[in-house]
């Protein structure tokens, strides 16, 4: 599918992943929404777009934000074509030292957060029997790790709810994509390992943001269901569903780098 003039809303667009995928989408002619808390942040991650784009303070936790930028983004263009659900954080810790607040907060972003999103830009989309919701999840959604129980169950949670909804919006020309990226070298793990040490350890691992940024745009032109990144954690994560009891005995190890 050619993206020129197509209505991407991102959220989480002030910096990383978001920021930079709005960026590539407009260079190949569509019209990114930026979304996010801190307009501070989104003025500077728009400074760059010389083309159409709009901006939007949002939260992805309070329903009314959530209502008010869909509305006021389909009165302003006429419908939304590409939902990117990108907003997230994580914290890594153990879960015996980890509040039921902290544990609800990751789930509020990073799930509850899509479903509020696609709930209200669905409706407009089966309407139009045209659309494509597109969730970033993560390769933590299919193998778990020490210190990410609360992160891995909000990813795991937004898997489930991409694979039902694919399958309910089948044939109403709706799509659904899922993106499940490892470790990518963005502002994520300034709160998520605050010490370094994670980063540290999987440095050799961690993937430019760019090369997620390929994948997210190329899934937008093709509509593929779902992508997993890097190619050794494709891997890893196929391997782990097939032999799982191994997998567990020797992942648990190889994995334990928080």
């Amino acid at each position: 599918m050619d993206l020129k003039g197509k209505i991407v809303l991102i959220t989480g667009a002030s910096s990383g992943i978001g920021a930079l995928t709005a960026s590539a989408v407009a260079a190949k002619g569509a019209i990114p929404v930026f979304t996010g808390r801190s307009l501070q942040k989104l003025e500077a991650s728009v400074l760059g777009i010389a083309s159409e784009h709009a901006v939007y303070t949002m939260d992805v936790t309070n329903d009314g934000d959530v209502e008010r930028v869909v509305a006021d983004v389909l009165e302003r263009y006429g419908h939304i074509d590409i939902l990117l659900n990108n907003a997230g954080f994580g914290q890594f810790e153990r879960a015996v030292d980890m509040t039921v607040a902290q544990f609800a907060a990751m789930m509020d972003v990073n799930y509850m957060g899509i479903v509020r999103c696609t709930k209200a830009v669905l409706p407009h989309m089966l309407a139009r029997r045209d659309g494509h919701i597109v969730n970033v999840a993560s390769m933590s959604g299919k193998i778990g790790s020490p210190k990410s129980t609360g992160y891995s169950a909000t990813k795991h949670a937004v898997l489930g709810f991409t694979n039902a909804l694919r399958m309910e919006l089948a044939g109403t020309g709706v799509a659904v994509s899922a993106v499940n990226p490892g470790p990518i070298d963005t502002p994520f793990f300034e709160l998520a390992d605050p010490s370094g040490h994670y980063v540290n350890n999987v440095r050799w691992f961690m993937m430019p943001p760019e090369k997620v940024v390929r994948h997210l745009v190329r899934i937008m032109e093709t509509r593929r269901q779902e992508v997993d990144l890097p190619w050794l954690g494709a891997l890893g994560a196929r391997l782990y569903s097939l032999f799982p009891r191994l997998s567990n005995r020797v992942a648990a190890k190889f994995l334990n780098k928080k």
